[in-house]
């Protein structure tokens, strides 16, 4: 009997193990093939001064002034940085899948919201370390239009850590940690409605093509994006750590930096302002969201398929 549920729980172990490597080669593959989109949205968000024109645009004027390969500046701590938090995120959030599982009652919109909420804390506290890093790697030798930003002369990944803790303290590894554990409610989201709208696809057994995943990826994360935007510019603002504040520290000091940054940027351009680079965001992450949760899927079914593991789980 012990042998029995001990292999059912090796069993789901692996599960999420796949799981988790599935959303993290997805997530890679997805984010490379866009990653372009992903530079022009920093740059609209931390440059204030570079005119908010469209998407095509600005990539041009990106590659004209510093060169095709500026286009994936920062690639490769991006991908590192995008990798092990969407392993973090996809392992916490099939192994909370697995354990509320075998409870009360069945899948529900409600209960993968609070599963993606709780598997972004996690992966918040755990990674935004590499995030601060890979951002700043990301803008260094961008030309600016903002001639107040400076420019930061870092090595590599491990320089810039060395030198951030070095020169600014180890907790400013944690700048734009509130605005992001705020924005857990954007995978939170993007996951309730993905499940949401995967078992309404999928009712009475019938098999959700490539196409249907790509497209209810791409709603999904279209809806997630559009309510947190306002929110992922103040993040991406704090972790290029070039914004002064108040001064004041703690939760306080972090709320009144969100609040100011808000308020600075409605009061020079408007609501609007507030969306600057959304065109480029939506491009990047809805397309990235969907062919992610596509190889995803094809990854997932394929390793069970080749294993054997969906036939042992119900035995």
């Amino acid at each position: 009997m012990s042998g029995n549920g001990g292999s059912a729980v090796g069993l789901l172990s692996y599960e999420t193990l796949v799981h988790a490597v599935a959303g993290a080669t997805g997530s890679v593959i997805a984010m490379t093939v866009f990653f372009p989109l992903d530079t022009a949205k920093s740059r609209l968000q931390v440059d204030e001064k570079r005119k908010s024109r469209s998407t095509p645009v600005i990539l041009a004027e990106i590659a004209k002034e510093e060169g095709l390969q500026s286009l994936y500046r920062g690639w490769l701590p991006v991908i590192s940085s995008l990798c092990c938090s969407n392993f973090v995120y996809f392992y916490t959030f099939n192994t909370l899948k697995k354990l509320t599982a075998s409870g009360p009652g069945k899948s529900r919109p409600g209960k993968d919201l609070l599963m993606g909420v709780v598997s972004g804390v996690v992966n918040v506290i755990l990674t935004t370390p590499m995030w601060v890093v890979n951002t700043r790697l990301k803008l260094q030798g961008a030309k600016f239009r903002n001639e107040d930003l400076q420019q930061t002369q870092y090595r590599g990944i491990f320089d810039a850590f060395s030198q951030i803790i070095a020169s600014e303290g180890v907790g400013t590894l944690w700048n734009g940690t509130l605005p992001s554990l705020i924005l857990v409610l954007n995978p939170a989201v993007q996951f309730m409605f993905y499940e949401a709208m995967k078992r309404k696809a999928g009712k009475g057994g019938r098999k959700i093509s490539s196409a249907e995943v790509f497209l209810i990826g791409a709603i999904a994360k279209a809806i997630a994006t559009t309510a947190t935007y306002p929110l992922q510019t103040v993040q991406a603002i704090l972790r290029f750590g070039q914004y002064k504040g108040d001064g004041k520290g703690g939760l306080i000091g972090s709320l009144s930096n969100i609040f100011s940054l808000l308020m600075e940027r409605i009061k020079r351009y408007g609501l609007l302002g507030l969306y600057k680079g959304l065109e480029a965001k939506l491009l990047q992450t809805v397309l990235t969201a969907a062919l992610m949760f596509v190889v995803y899927e094809k990854i997932t079914a394929t390793t069970f398929k080749v294993m054997g593991l969906n036939q042992k789980l119900k035995q």
